[in-house]
């Protein structure tokens, strides 16, 4: 399940369905009381930031989606029915915000209140067009600052469907995402079959939201983690750290497009290899973190590494199976200039982790107000991360390539650089999200392809050791 953008995830003609919640559903929730239980501070954040972009005139799409194959050929009565049992496990789904003033409350459907509205859009016989209309409609449908913030497409042939799923970040994080094509497949399955949907609903991502919350409000501005926080932000200056390279930004222009860097770094071997070789310091995201910290000391000169390290949430069984935004950051400082070696560099981010991650429980969004800095967000991404997550033992991994699965990332504007390192069965992929200048390009080619050097050349001692 690579991670790309719609261009690339081999859409091909076919006949468009859509479904979005039905006009009855998005009525009754208008006029639905309030839900007690709080947004999460990251979908606060997230929300907060986007209508600040947009108050300065610029529509920046962030949803995030998937995409997998059905054999055929398709019954879409029975995938309608799946997409509604799976959209009744997930609470997020059902439940919006909606301004009172300048706070944001929540409001929550009851299950027997949703329902699919089907729209037959009709033929696209060039997928570069199909493509375009996609993207498009996305773009309003997930939007952010929108309620319902989320769409289910299936593009049908003789031969099979393509389904295409996008939602705005608030609801979803990459684990979610990973977890569907498997869990459609099987309400699908189950409705083929003329079996009956019993929507068993997950652990709600909603009572993770309220009760993230109140631990958050439990700390004020003399807690250890905002001391924390407040010699982080100092260190870098009173902002929160970008990726340390020259990216050609033009600090008085507008806020640049963005493009999609994404390739396959390194096969099975070579990432199990590199896995093994890291596990004594704790495995392949100590690995990425170490190799990006030489790697930008190489580049840019920079002396101390500095980032913020995206870690999951789920710390409680509960979770695993829930789609939510489980994310939370920790920051780091690596002395890279004092690193004479791969090694030494493995012990600096190992002893880092150690040290900070548990501040990844607590979200950055209540810290920061702590900190009482005034962020007024001018762009979606509030700081760059470097990313790692392993896959493998998601329900349905062995399947993806046989099911055409993509992770949809979309790719529009924004002065950051995202970066996710991702193990697959088949190897490592790194892809990007980085400012489409030509300085931002030269140099994260360099850290691309260094990137894949040292993960080779440490693989090939990892063999020579055995």
């Amino acid at each position: 399940m690579h991670t790309t953008d719609i261009q690339r995830c081999e859409i091909r003609p076919g006949y468009l369905v859509e479904w979005t919640l039905h006009p009855r559903t998005v009525e009754t929730a208008a006029a639905l009381p309030e839900d007690s239980r709080p947004p999460a501070y990251v979908q606060e954040s997230h929300v907060r930031t986007a209508r600040s972009v947009r108050e300065d005139g610029l529509f920046v799409p962030t949803w995030s989606g998937a995409a997998f194959d059905i054999p055929g050929p398709v019954d879409t009565g029975a995938l309608q029915e799946a997409l509604r049992a799976w959209t009744l496990r997930h609470e997020t789904l059902r439940s919006g915000f909606r301004w009172v003033g300048d706070e944001m409350r929540r409001f929550t459907l009851d299950a027997d209140a949703v329902a699919l509205h089907r729209e037959d859009v009709g033929d696209f016989a060039d997928a570069a067009t199909l493509t375009r209309y996609l993207e498009d409609r996305f773009d309003v449908a997930a939007d952010a600052l929108g309620w319902p913030n989320f769409i289910y497409t299936a593009v049908v042939r003789e031969d099979g469907a393509s389904v295409y799923m996008a939602f705005d970040h608030s609801n979803v994080d990459a684990y979610s995402i990973y977890r569907i094509p498997a869990e459609i497949h099987g309400l699908y399955e189950t409705a083929l079959a003329g079996r009956a949907l019993e929507p068993t609903p997950l652990a709600s991502y909603v009572d993770f939201c309220a009760i993230e919350r109140t631990d958050a409000d439990r700390i004020d501005d003399t807690h250890a983690i905002v001391a924390r926080w407040r010699e982080f932000v100092a260190q870098c200056e009173g902002r929160l750290p970008n990726f340390p390279v020259d990216l050609g930004l033009d600090p008085e222009g507008p806020l640049p497009t963005q493009k999609l860097m994404r390739e396959m770094l390194v096969d099975d071997a070579d990432a199990g290899a590199f896995e093994a070789y890291c596990r004594p310091y704790g495995g392949s995201l100590v690995g990425v973190l170490a190799a990006t910290a030489l790697l930008v000391h190489e580049i840019g000169g920079e002396q101390v590494y500095r980032t913020v390290v995206p870690f999951h949430t789920r710390v409680k069984s509960q979770w695993l199976d829930s789609v939510g935004w489980y994310v939370g950051g920790a920051p780091i400082d690596i002395p890279v200039a004092q690193a004479p070696d791969f090694d030494s560099a493995l012990k600096m981010v190992r002893a880092e982790l150690r040290k900070n991650k548990p501040l990844s429980r607590m979200p950055l969004a209540r810290v920061l107000r702590l900190l009482g800095t005034d962020f007024r967000p001018t762009s979606p991404d509030l700081y760059s991360i470097v990313s790692f997550v392993d896959t493998r033992g998601i329900p349905g991994s062995d399947r993806w390539q046989e099911m055409k699965a993509y992770a949809l990332m979309r790719v529009s504007y924004g002065d950051q650089v995202c970066a996710w390192v991702t193990r697959f069965h088949d190897g490592l992929q790194f892809a990007s999200r980085y400012p489409d200048t030509e300085v931002a390009y030269k140099n994260m080619r360099l850290y691309a392809e260094g990137l894949r050097e040292l993960i080779v050349s440490v693989a090939r001692e990892a063999a020579v050791r055995r």
